[in-house]
């Protein structure tokens, strides 16, 4: 998943241009989905439009689905956004996911706007809700999308979110086509979004680490600014605020070497039930962020290379 992110210094368009080579990067490493997040009139992301971030992203890959992590779908007419997605997926057939979460506007609303939306799709592109409780999982379990759970911003509630998805009903567009005769059941299909940095050292991701949660920190006390670099870091004395709203992000957060990664990440998918997980990475330089990805893939490529297998990316 990735949300363009904005290093200090530089600027909205290198970042973009950033988060197009990491697509084709990554799609070379292995990994099945690239999703583009959405934010708006923030210092740190640079992605307020998945819409057009998914056409771009299609353009230069040949393969992996590519998606939204997601559209916030109380912003918009629940037509206009299902007019958008099929063109998409009209162009790139059976490469288009459409994530949608609920932030950005009346909580209350979003399920009738979600119905909405549903009733004016097809099976393509596949709906996954995404969300950070046991009611959006038990609202994706009720209207047949594919949920994410967002352990990168609460991890409480994931094992009983997913508990409670995956006992509900099956998985709107993983139906059985009418040539099979209609008899397959499909199985509820979740997947884990976790933020993790990955270093060629347990002492360099520690680094990226300290930097990501220093941004973060802030950005939970009200400062919104891009995201440090390694001077910035050194030179910061952490408030009392700011160290404990570290140590609660420290708790979503996986970090080490690729094998330390691995063992955490293969964990976290078992404990979910899930055979999919979502790698969300900020740094401040692309390249750390790029490096981090190639190592958790050359670290995951067994798992990667089959999708039944826990921990696929």
């Amino acid at each position: 998943m990735d949300q363009s992110p904005v290093p200090d210094g530089g600027t909205e368009a290198e970042a973009l241009r950033a988060s197009l080579a990491l697509a084709r990067a990554a799609e070379e490493l292995g990994f099945a989905r690239y999703w583009v997040a959405e934010h708006h009139g923030s210092a740190a992301f640079a992605g307020a439009a998945p819409e057009v971030m998914v056409g771009a992203v299609l353009a230069v890959t040949t393969s992996m689905r590519v998606g939204s992590g997601g559209v916030l779908l109380p912003r918009y007419p629940s037509v206009k956004v299902a007019e958008v997605f099929r063109i998409l997926s009209a162009l790139h057939p059976g490469r288009v996911d459409l994530g949608v979460g609920r932030a950005g506007g009346p909580a209350a609303d979003f399920p009738r706007k979600l119905v909405e939306l549903l009733a004016r799709l097809g099976p393509e592109p596949p709906v996954w809700l995404l969300g950070a409780s046991t009611g959006s999982a038990e609202l994706a379990a009720r209207l047949g999308t594919a949920y994410c759970f967002a352990h990168f911003l609460n991890s409480d509630p994931g094992e009983a979110a997913m508990s409670r998805y995956h006992a509900g009903g099956s998985v709107r567009g993983d139906v059985a086509s009418p040539s099979s005769g209609g008899d397959a059941v499909p199985e509820p299909r979740g997947a884990v979004a976790v933020r993790v940095m990955v270093a060629d050292t347990a002492g360099e991701a520690d680094a990226l680490a300290e930097a990501f949660l220093l941004w973060r920190s802030r950005r939970d006390l009200g400062h919104d600014e891009t995201l440090p670099g390694s001077d910035r870091v050194r030179r910061h004395r952490w408030t009392p605020a700011e160290l404990d709203r570290a140590a609660v992000n420290r708790r979503t957060l996986v970090h080490g070497t690729a094998e330390q990664a691995r063992t955490a990440l293969i964990g976290l998918a078992d404990a979910h039930g899930v055979c999919e997980l979502v790698v969300n990475t900020l740094t401040h330089d692309p390249a750390d962020r790029l490096r981090s990805y190639r190592l958790l893939a050359e670290a995951m490529a067994d798992t990667m290379a089959a999708p039944d297998t826990m921990a696929h990316l």
